[in-house]
Formats: C-alpha cells, structure tokens, sequence
C-alpha cells in the first residue's frame, strides 16, 4: 500500500516526501501529540516481509540512537503501526551539501566551515563503533548558517559486541555477507566496490571523495557505465587537486588524497586526524598559489673573482639565503632548481619573474681574493626592473654568514613581510659556525648535484671534510648519508654502505630533529633495508617540515614505486612536480607509473610534459646525461625511436660506465625492440652495482624482456644480492 501525503501513520501527519532510498521514504511530518514537525522514515512495503531488511532497519535506529552528536541527525524513536514499521527523527532544515558545491569548488572558508564538523561527526560515530557505509552529499544536510547534519545511517551497522572499538581492526563488515554491494557507487572505497570487508576507514575514503568534490566542484572518479566507473576507482588515480584549483594550500590537497589512498593500511587513518589536520589549516592556512602572497626568487650570484672558481660558493650563497626565506610563512620563494636554470641566460627581468611566477628578483655578484670578500646584491621588481633595496658588504669571510643573514633579512623587510618570532630567531640560526665547514659543504653540494659515481665519491670525501672540522654540522651528515645510499643503491657498495647510510642520517637527526633534509635522508636510508614502515613515517615528517622539499616526494615517490604501490607513487611524483614544474624526471617517472596502472593517456601527457622540460633543460645544459637519457626514454616511448636513440648515444658518451645510465639505456632499448641490446645493457648496470631490483620488477618498459631467459636469470641474481 503506497503511503500519501495528508495520511497519518501513528499520531503522525504525513506532510511532504522529502526522499526515498533503498531502506526507506522520509517524509516531513507533524507530531500531533507534541505539536512539532519530526521527519518520519518508513520502511518500504515490500521489504517489511523481509526479515533481514527489517532487522537491518532497526539496526540503523539503534546505530543512530547510540550517537549523540550536534552534527548527526537525532533519533526520536522506533514505531510501529498497523504493520508498518517506522522512526521518526529530528527535522534539519538546510538544503543538501549536493546542491550546494558550485561548479568550482566552495571558497576555503565555507569548505572548512562544512569540512571540520563533518570530520568530527564520522570521527563520533567511529569512536562508538559505528562505520556509515554511505556517506555522500546527498546525506549531508547544510542549514543557511552553515550547521552540518549527517543524515541516513541506513547502511549502518554495529561492531560486534565483543569487538571494542579498535583503529586496527579490519573484520568489521563484510557486504559480501548480504550478497551484493550496498552504498553509492560514485563514494564508494575499492574495497566496498570488491565486497570487501570494511573498517572505518572505508568511511574515510568516501570522505575523501566528497571532500574532493567541494574542494574542486568534480568528483575525482569517472565513467561512462557503472562498470567504468567501478573500474577508475579501483585502477585510477585521482587528477592532481592542485591541477584542478590551483591556489588551494597545500596541506589540504595532501590531506585530501590521503584520504583517497586505494590501499586502506596507506590511506589516513582515522577521521579524527583528518579533523585536526582541517583544524589546523582553519588557523593557518599556509601558503598557496596565490598572486597576492609576496614571492622572490633569489639567482645563482655572479663570480666575479679573479680565477673565476667560486661558483660552488656563489650557488651556495644563494641557496643558504633561499633556505632562510623559504622558512618564512608569508613569502613564496622560487625553489633552488627553479631560479638557478636563468643562470648565465640573457633574459630580462620581466621574463625571468614571468616564468617562475614571481614579482621579486634577488641578483648579486661575488669577488673573492684571499679571506677578504665583496658582495653586492640587489632586490628589483621583476615587472618593472625598479630597485626596491641594494647593499654592498665588504667583508672578511668570517662574516659571511651574518652577511647572509642580513641580506634575508632586508629582502623581508623590502617585501614588507611580517616575521613571528620563531621565524626571525630560525633565520639566524647558522647551520654551523665554522667557515671552512661551509665550505667543504658548499664544494660537496656542488659535486653531488652532478650523479655520476665520481663526483659522489667526491662529495662524500667533502662532506667527511666539513664534519672534521665541525663534528655537530647536521647538513654536512646528511649529505654523507645521500651518497652512501647512492653508493648502495647504484655502485656495488653492498651492506656497508648501507649501514653507513643509516647511521650517518641517525647522527643527522640527533643533531637536528626539525632539519627536513635529515628526515629525507634517513627515510631513504631506511627504505634500503626494507624497514618500509619507518622510511614512510621518516618522508612524511620532512614532508610536513618543508612542503616544498623536492627531494622528499621524489624519492617517497621511487620507493613506493620499488614497493609496487602505484597509486601512491603516482600522487608522489605529481606532487614533487607541482613542488619543482620544470623538473623533467617526476613526469617522465610517473608516465611509467601511469602504464603501470593502464592509464595510457595520462602517460602520454605527462611523457610530453618532461620532455618539454628535458628540452629546455637541454638548452642550458646539452651534456648532461641524465636529462639525455631519461628523455630518450620519453621519446621512444612516444613513438619517435630515431631521435630517442640518438639522444641516447649522446648519453652514453657522457657516462660509459654510469649503471643508472646503462639501466636506462636497457629500458630504452627494450622499448624500441632491441631485446639483446637491452640485456647487454642490463648486465652491465648490474655489473656496475645496480642493486634496485624493484626497478627491474616493476618498469613496464621492461615487459618485452621477461620471458627472455638471460633476464630471468638477471632477476635471480639481484634476489640472491638482495639477501646480503
């Protein structure tokens, strides 16, 4: 019998349908013994004969009723009446959150405004051992002044009552035990999609989806079918957020793809973290892209000494000013990769602050004879090319780092840029005070941005150097644990090498916990010896440091990609691209990724994004055989094989007996059908002490080979070393 409006059920007047779903019709509804408007949820008819559908209805009111929560729907009671069963419930006025979202997103104020209570309510419901099921839009109601109610719990469904609430537990639900898939498919975790069993951060993720679509007006899965859409959410990864809005902070677009992780041990992990992250970012936002923030970019200084062999120290001088202006909130600094790729060029100021998005340009020169130095530097509005500060110091190199100091703080004070108090006390904090120290470190720092075998092994008798003369100098252990990875993972240094890795990025740490680059270090340390759990936690922390260290995502990024965590990987490596956008390795990496995860237009774009970049690195740069040889890569894989491999000749010139080179230079040629060539290759990168065996398991550019014999019998020889 279908219920109209204008009946009456109980002592309730049935006024107005406000919707229906699978598990009931809710109406809006007078209580004439109270004389107040409840809304009334009655079951459907032709489910009241079943047994499991009516008990799995009174789950949900006694689910629902357990939770008392300002921004959960309040349960009033459980009726029946003339075999109809029913609850009734508080009436929230509003309008659903699914007609609210604008094409483009909500401002970040609304989105907060809605985001944090939202958060706090499923946290709620968590804490009681309740998980939702169905979160989605369309069940989250928003008064005029912005108060969240979530509504519909009809999903549902308890712990069992000898299972307290545990964060770990993952046997919690299974849908499978009802025989299909409940919920709304557009929301839905992979594991719910697989009738998986679910845990509470199966909620997480349908949060992550709907906070994604308030962040940027489109969910972040697709499909033409439901087929296809089961299949972007299982398979695909979400565009880049930051792609999508730019100008949203950056913590906010981490948190949000967080939540969007396909694996539910990778993906955050409780909603009450997800609350106090968007609390946080209620209290600081944080930078972002936009315009309005001051912004700078400090150029490599000119050496203007008489020998001409001071660029090491002049790069470093401008690094260590970068360092300290990055550490100041209000103030987007262009990153030390992006600035020093204008060095030597003959663009103008305009040009040079149009392509790094910036409105300020910090330039300088150095002349160096004997301990005496001259450096003058000058701030200039890139627009306009107007002087805004200018300085000279003549000084003895003693001073060299309050003159650093001092030219930071003037760029703050020219740009009218607020410091707290922790900041102006963290910009004249030395790394050391020992000046030789520096510049053992600066020379170490200058070989090391080289990658080849030698100029590591260079780098790491400069940093040994600098840690002579100042024992306490964290940068300087940090650097040396870099190379001993690299030496580990790329030069047959075996066990030693990884255990001096480890224990130069501990002695990095102990020196300095809240050094970023220290916690980079030690996770790439830790990741060579399988400890995975403790290299993430390490990457995340130089992460929530220094968002803007590269070198963090980046190589995060490779060790999820080594671990077959592909979605991850994938969301890393756009990150660290978003970080640094002229970097030519993360797009051209994360296109691997991408074939992986058989998503080939996304390789495509972004194989043609790195080789924009390649390019342009080339032309100030021709011999440097890294950006020939991963952009060989991108062009064979493009279809433009001739060109590829002419590249890649080119390459190997450079560097004979580099065995990332040689491995590349398989992968390339297994891609272009050179099956032999591509083993040779192999055997020799491994000769060289190639030991990364998740990069020959996982590369896709590999796949021709794996039947090949000589290349199983490569892949058992990497098992055996990496059991030394």
């Amino acid at each position: 019998m279908t219920i109209q409006g204008g009946e009456r059920i109980a002592h309730y007047e049935l006024i107005e349908k406000l919707g229906e779903g699978g598990m009931g019709v809710v109406w809006r509804a007078l209580d004439s013994r109270l004389g107040r408007d409840v809304a009334v949820k009655v079951l459907p008819e032709e489910l009241e004969a079943d047994p499991e559908s009516l008990a799995r209805f009174e789950r949900e009111a006694r689910a629902v009723a357990a939770l008392s929560h300002p921004n959960i729907v309040t349960i009033y009671s459980v009726e029946e009446d003339r075999g109809r069963h029913f609850l009734t419930m508080e009436l929230v006025p509003g309008a659903p959150l699914s007609t609210l979202i604008p094409p483009d997103g909500l401002p970040l104020d609304r989105f907060l405004q809605i985001a944090i209570p939202l958060a706090g309510a499923v946290g709620a419901a968590h804490d009681r051992g309740i998980i939702h099921r169905d979160l989605k839009p369309a069940n989250i109601m928003v008064s005029d002044d912005v108060r969240v109610k979530i509504l519909d719990f009809g999903l549902a469904r308890p712990r069992p009552a000898a299972s307290p609430p545990d964060p770990e537990a993952t046997q919690v639900l299974s849908t499978a035990e009802e025989g299909r898939v409940s919920g709304t498919l557009a929301y839905m975790p992979p594991e719910q999609v697989r009738c998986a069993p679910l845990d509470h951060r199966s909620d997480i993720f349908s949060l992550g989806v709907i906070l994604y679509e308030m962040a940027c007006g489109r969910r972040p899965f697709h499909g033409d079918t439901p087929a296809d859409l089961a299949a972007a959410i299982l398979k695909d990864p979400p565009s880049p957020l930051a792609n999508l809005r730019p100008g949203l902070p950056e913590p906010l677009v981490r948190l949000i793809h967080r939540c969007l992780e396909k694996s539910v041990r990778l993906r955050l992990q409780s909603a009450a973290d997800l609350r106090l992250g968007l609390e946080d970012l209620s209290r600081n936002p944080g930078r972002t892209a936009n315009a309005s923030v001051p912004s700078i970019a400090v150029l490599p200084f000119a050496d203007m000494s008489r020998e001409r062999d001071q660029g090491y120290f002049c790069e470093g001088l401008a690094e260590e000013i970068i360092t300290a202006l990055a550490g100041v909130r209000g103030l987007r600094v262009a990153s030390r990769t992006s600035s020093f790729r204008f060095h030597g060029t003959a663009l103008d100021s305009a040009d040079v602050g149009r392509q790094l998005d910036v409105a300020a340009l910090l330039e300088g020169s150095v002349r160096r004879e004997g301990r005496r130095l001259r450096i003058a530097v000058q701030l200039i509005d890139a627009a306009g090319g107007r002087r805004l500060w200018s300085e000279r110091f003549d000084r003895d190199m003693d001073d060299v780092f309050a003159i650093q100091d001092e030219i930071a703080g003037n760029v703050v004070l020219a740009l009218e840029v607020t410091l707290s108090p922790g900041e102006r006390s963290a910009m004249g904090k030395s790394s050391t005070a020992d000046v030789q120290a520096y510049e053992y470190y600066l020379r170490g720092r200058g070989f090391y941005f080289q990658y080849g075998r030698r100029d590591i092994e260079f780098a790491l008798q400069l940093f040994s150097r600098a840690i002579e003369r100042d024992p306490s100098y964290a940068r300087a252990y940090a650097g040396i644990a870099d190379c001993w990875s690299y030496l580990f993972m790329y030069a047959e240094g075996g066990p030693a090498a990884r255990e001096q890795a480890e224990a130069a990025s501990r002695r990095a740490l102990e020196l300095d916990p809240g050094l970023a680059q220290a916690h980079a270090s030690r996770a790439v340390a830790l990741s060579l010896s399988q400890r995975d759990a403790e290299a993430e936690a390490a990457f995340e922390t130089a992460i929530g440091l220094d968002p803007k260290l590269f070198e963090a995502r980046y190589f995060y990024a490779r060790h999820c990609f080594t671990r077959s965590q592909l979605e991850k990987a994938a969301r890393l490596f756009e990150e660290a691209n978003q970080v640094r956008p002229e970097d030519y390795q993360a797009p051209l990496l994360v296109a691997q990724v991408y074939e992986r995860l058989e998503h080939p237009s996304a390789a495509e774009e972004a194989r043609r994004r790195g080789l924009r970049n390649v390019e342009e690195y080339l032309k100030l740069n021709p011999d440097d055989a890294r950006a020939l040889y991963l952009g060989a890569n991108g062009l064979v894989a493009l279809g433009e094989k001739e060109k590829g491999l002419e590249w890649l000749t080119r390459a190997l010139e450079l560097g004979p007996r580099e065995s990332m080179l040689l491995y590349n230079a398989g992968c390339i040629r297994s891609l272009a059908g050179d099956l032999n060539g591509a083993i040779n290759c192999l055997e020799q990168a491994v000769d060289a002490g190639l030991a990364q065996r998740g990069w020959f398991a996982n590369d896709t550019d590999l796949d021709p080979l794996r039947s090949h014999p000589s290349f199983q019998a490569l892949m058992q020889r990497l098992d055996t070393g990496a059991q030394r």
